[in-house]
């Protein structure tokens, strides 16, 4: 019966998976604040208020981006929901685990110490890791906010737009693409596995299964990305990424752009005094 659960937990997980995309697809189609922009003016706009909060020493400037995050979070019918799970929950589970060790290790005044073990929690190690991990989810938020509100064709268009590298658009186009298709071959092997399988399995046939899994599914999807590739190329692909929405700025996408540069330059300025 265990391997029935690892089974099954595989098939939700993937299902999990793909129904997160689908999610993403459907709030970029939303009628909000962030889907009536140009893909450029938040492409441009978020990196800049991405960098003003990373290179911030104030804590309350990065309060003031990330608050600013929720703001147009909320006006673009995002779920916090949705942020609370994707991101804050994960970011701050990953980079606790790396600020933990700052408490005890940064020299400093002490202000606390560990019960049992005696070790002093500095105020500098305290001060360093809240200041980390206060960037880390500020800095994800607004990069999934990007994600969510934005087709992913329309940000990779975007960044070519911006003259960024051809060969990075194409790595990221094609990497999102062979993800997706590797979950639903997985998804698809599994509920194959699942239906035929009856009884209980033992540890070593079950690890004997898992591996042979692997190296079927790695196969598949590399003789399908080499078929779709050369597909591709037989039908003019040069790694130039083409949509049908032609990008056109208004002044409203002007008016955008412009507060989107000032706050990041006052975030910046402010941040470093």
């Amino acid at each position: 019966m265990r391997a029935n659960r690892v089974v099954e937990g595989s098939v939700q997980g993937f299902l999990r998976v793909l129904g997160r995309t689908l999610e993403s697809e459907e709030l970029a189609r939303r009628d909000g604040l962030l889907q009536s922009l140009d893909p450029r003016v938040k492409l441009l706009g978020f990196m800049g208020l991405i960098v003003a909060a990373a290179a911030s020493r104030r804590m309350e400037v990065i309060g003031a981006v990330f608050g600013l995050a929720i703001v147009l979070a909320i006006c673009s019918r995002v779920p916090l929901r949705t942020l609370m799970i994707r991101v804050w929950a994960g970011g701050f589970a990953f980079t606790g685990m790396i600020a933990v060790p700052a408490f005890f290790l940064t020299p400093g005044r002490p202000i606390w110490w560990l019960p049992v073990l005696g070790w002093a929690v500095t105020a500098q190690g305290f001060r360093g890791a809240v200041y980390l991990i206060s960037r880390v989810e500020t800095t994800a938020t607004l990069s999934m906010l990007l994600v969510l509100c934005t087709p992913w064709t329309h940000v990779l268009k975007a960044l070519r737009v911006l003259r960024v590298p051809i060969v990075l658009v194409v790595i990221l186009g094609m990497t999102y693409r062979y993800i997706l298709l590797m979950i639903g071959t997985a998804e698809e092997m599994f509920e194959s596995r699942r239906s035929r399988m009856v009884g209980k399995l033992e540890a070593k046939e079950g690890r004997r299964l898992a591996i042979a899994t692997v190296g079927v599914l790695l196969g598949k999807t590399m003789q399908l990305s080499g078929d779709v590739y050369l597909a591709m190329q037989s039908r003019g692909f040069r790694g130039e990424v083409y949509v049908l929405d032609d990008f056109e700025m208004r002044l409203r996408d002007w008016s955008w752009l412009a507060a989107f540069f000032a706050l990041s330059a006052a975030a910046m300025w402010m941040g470093a005094r």
